[in-house]
């Protein structure tokens, strides 16, 4: 079985009161199904001599148009799916995700190349996440860092 590692994050910023995270919409990259129902967190690999958590705000980055800081690494998630290309072949996937605080940028301001991979990016209310996110992985990721903005206010602010 094939292995990959990825990275990815939730960013927090407080708006209104109240915690938002950035949140995308994946493009198609050439896929058969239309993915515009989807709701994610920006991730992706990690390339050959980065660190997870530089690949995570590099992600973020390159998904969401924002800069961000690590506040803590929220848990990783472990997962086997079959790619729907090259053979299906089955592959055993690692993503650590990281919680990050926003600190500069325009959300959904990305460069033209990555509009294959995220169809648009945009906040989404922390308490509304874990509802709202497709994966089940990534719903857990999003109830963890609930909790972390409930129990570290002071770390956030």
């Amino acid at each position: 079985m094939l292995r990959e590692f990825s990275a990815g994050a939730v960013v927090l910023r407080h708006m209104q009161n109240e915690w938002w995270i950035a949140v995308i919409e994946p493009g198609c990259r050439g896929e058969p199904e239309d993915r515009k129902d989807l709701v994610a967190l920006p991730k992706g690999n990690v390339d050959s001599g980065e660190k997870p958590e530089q690949a995570a705000r590099r992600e973020v980055l390159e998904e969401t148009g924002l800069r961000a800081r690590t506040v803590t690494k929220l848990a990783d998630i472990r997962y086997v799916y079959t790619r729907t290309w090259a053979g299906g072949e089955k592959v055993f996937k690692v993503v650590s995700f990281y919680l990050m605080k926003y600190h500069s940028g325009r959300i959904d301001e990305l460069k033209a190349a990555m509009r294959h991979e995220v169809r648009r990016a945009y906040w989404l209310p922390l308490a509304e996440a874990a509802s709202k996110l497709t994966y089940t992985g990534e719903k857990q990721i999003a109830r963890k860092a609930l909790a972390y903005t409930k129990a570290h206010p002071d770390e956030l602010a």
